[in-house]
């Protein structure tokens, strides 16, 4: 469902606020490292991140990506997704046809829209702190 990008930058968002609740800035390179993504698209990605907000770039020998606990809990993945990938998870044919709607739909048309609906849900009240909570704990991953 997500672009490549976008999967990479809610991996990247999610380790850089697990890093950032330990009170510890990451680098670009242990970044890449952690989400199993090149180092030059996980650059693209952050700044991508950065220009809208959702990560902090601090610049420096000491300098690295962290983000503040009060944004954890106010950043919601929807917006990392729009950030990354806009509106396209919510758009278009869920088979790929360049004409689908309710007029004319696809085989999956119906069906797809339910799924897009709970997407966005999960989306919007999905904090990026709720993201690092399996994470601290042992139960989630973000590379296999």
């Amino acid at each position: 469902m997500f672009s490549k990008a976008c999967e990479y930058g809610i991996r990247a968002s999610t380790y850089i606020a697990l890093k950032s609740l330990e009170g510890t800035r990451v680098s670009l390179k242990e970044i890449a490292e952690k989400i199993d993504s090149p180092v030059a698209f996980t650059a693209k990605v952050l700044q991508q991140l950065s220009k809208n907000h959702i990560v902090e770039s601090v610049k420096g020998a000491s300098g690295g990506f962290q983000i503040s606990k009060v944004n954890m809990n106010e950043i919601k993945l929807a917006q990392i997704v729009f950030a990354i990938d806009g509106n396209n998870v919510y758009e278009g044919c869920g088979l790929g046809l360049k004409k689908c709607n309710a007029n004319e739909p696809c085989p999956v048309h119906d069906k797809f829209v339910q799924i897009r609906s709970d997407l966005k849900t999960m989306l919007e009240n999905t904090s990026l702190y709720d993201m690092t909570i399996g994470l601290e704990e042992g139960l989630t991953a973000l590379r296999r």
